[in-house]
């Protein structure tokens, strides 16, 4: 994984094959991110490397983050379910997500025309963090499985565990456990889980 800002740019993030090479999707978007760089650090934030990418933070408070997809570039706001979206440019990543919200971009023409837009979701970001502000996650919003109930009921120290945590690790599980039709299927996929739940691990960590 990438641990230098500046590379990143050059690079990517590191976290597969590609990085360092032309299909690296950095090199997509190389003059968008770099003018994206410049705007928002126009706005005061701490440009620092985390999950690969660059991430910009206030007071050592995550803020927003800037990467590089295959068919865009986002800058994605961690706390973006609180900004107020008069302008409707910013998106969920995914059906199920809470707090974060991006904004996406394919052409350095886009960035220039909502560059006084974007800085001022950066200001109002940073006045959330200023105002210690937490987006109030939905806990569960999903139905329980049967098969997991069962396990949560007839195992404390599973339970104890799963309990533990994040909401988003919680609910990535359930998605997960949710989706297979079959019984079997489902208990399998809990009980490979299992080892990953007790160490306070989500779905996708390593």
């Amino acid at each position: 994984m990438n641990t230098n800002v500046d590379l990143y740019f050059t690079e990517g993030c590191g976290r597969c094959p590609l990085g360092g090479t032309s299909d690296c999707k950095v090199n997509f978007w190389t003059k968008e991110l770099h003018l994206l760089r410049k705007i928002i650090l126009d706005c005061g934030l701490v440009e620092e490397s985390k999950w690969g990418v660059p991430c910009y933070t206030f007071r050592k408070k995550n803020v927003l983050v800037l990467a590089a997809m295959k068919e865009y570039c986002t800058v994605s706001f961690f706390k973006g379910a609180l900004l107020q979206d008069v302008h409707n440019i910013l998106s969920k990543p995914g059906d199920n997500t809470q707090a974060a919200r991006l904004i996406k971009f394919t052409t350095s023409t886009d960035i220039t025309l909502l560059k006084t837009i974007l800085k001022s979701h950066i200001y109002e970001a940073i006045e959330v963090e200023k105002a210690g502000l937490k987006v109030e996650f939905i806990k569960n919003p999903e139905p329980i499985p049967e098969e997991l109930q069962a396990k949560l009921d007839e195992n404390h120290s599973f339970k104890k565990a799963f309990e533990a945590l994040t909401p988003g690790r919680q609910r990535g599980y359930i998605l997960y456990f949710t989706a297979p039709k079959q019984t079997q299927t489902r208990v399998t996929r809990i009980e490979k889980c299992t080892p990953k739940i007790l160490e306070g691990k989500g779905l996708n960590d390593r």
